[in-house]
């Protein structure tokens, strides 16, 4: 396997997903109020299945985090209304995933520190800046860090597809971005 693997996809519907699903993953899609949710949850089981084999184990850590039981792959999952995302390595990963057209206006207060407001002024940044701040999240495998004083980030690079930042003062942390239509994905790998 190469080492970091990306996968992009559009939810099938939730008749079709549960017609190949096995008994685990229907009785935890069960567990989702919105048909739109349990499609997003099969979606993402059956790319990680189709990709890993029929038998490999998910469970999930003290963290929330889906995990490879019994193997030394690491998996990372995130959905938009539009598709569904997942990534698998070799090493820790996460992945966040949201619509550009989404409104962040409303939360940029809670998420974006002033000195993050100049790293570009591309009218994607919000977006970014919370796609890798939930990715940074996932990432730490910790409960509880706030989006605006435990995760910074310190460069965006629009062209390039780069975004790095850090984690409570940590290590430079760096990320891949990429536009999927109306979709921005971000992730460690």
């Amino acid at each position: 396997m190469s080492d970091v693997r990306i996968f992009i996809e559009r939810p099938l519907p939730e008749r079709q997903l549960s017609a190949s699903a096995n008994m685990d993953d229907l009785s935890a899609a069960r567990k989702f109020g919105s048909p739109r949710r349990r499609a997003e949850f099969l979606m993402w089981r059956r790319i990680v299945r189709r990709e890993l084999g029929e038998d490999v184990r998910i469970s999930y850590s003290a963290a929330g985090a889906p995990v490879i039981e019994n193997g030394n792959l690491y998996i990372g999952v995130s959905h938009s209304p539009d598709f569904v995302a997942v990534i698998i390595s070799e090493r820790r990963c996460a992945v966040d995933a949201e619509r550009l057209s989404r409104d962040f206006g409303r939360v940029a207060d809670r998420y974006i520190a002033p000195c993050e407001r100049l790293l570009s002024d591309d009218e994607r940044l919000a977006a970014a800046l919370w796609c890798a701040k939930e990715t940074m999240y996932k990432y730490s495998g910790r409960r509880g860090l706030n989006l605006l004083e435990d995760l910074r980030v310190e460069s965006v690079d629009f062209d390039a597809g780069r975004i790095a930042g850090r984690i409570c003062g940590g290590d430079l942390v760096e990320m891949r971005m990429s536009v999927c239509e109306d979709n921005l994905v971000v992730y460690i790998g």
